[in-house]
């Protein structure tokens, strides 16, 4: 993390994953690990209420838009990310696991006519 202030539930910078930017939200701090042997640091049933500069964390992470992503161990190339907030890098990571949610959406013609066959 490299943020001149702190990070709190609620912020929502940008995220880069493979070609996609698009805002996402922090809508929770899960836990706070440490950097080097990943362990988590305090309690898990505790509420991280913010991160500083040089911290690590567990975040959940609401994307405004749909978002095409995978799980790091799945697929690599899609599992990785980075924050930015105003053009500058703030955080980078991976993808620990993801909720799929199926949208409907409206069919072409030409998709239509092919199901049909």
């Amino acid at each position: 993390l490299n943020h001149p202030g702190e990070i709190r539930a609620g912020y929502t910078p940008v995220l880069d994953c493979h070609t996609a930017h698009i805002a996402c939200k922090f809508a929770e701090l899960k836990s706070k690990v440490d950097k080097r042997t990943g362990a988590i640091i305090g309690d898990k049933d505790e509420a991280v209420k913010s991160v500083k500069s040089g911290e690590a964390c567990i975040v959940k992470l609401v994307p405004s838009k749909p978002m095409c992503v995978e799980a790091y161990k799945e697929y690599p190339p899609l599992g990785r990310f980075a924050v930015r907030d105003m053009r500058q890098t703030v955080a980078v990571g991976v993808i620990q696991s993801t909720n799929r949610a199926s949208k409907e959406g409206k069919a072409t013609k030409s998709a239509k006519k092919a199901g049909g066959k």
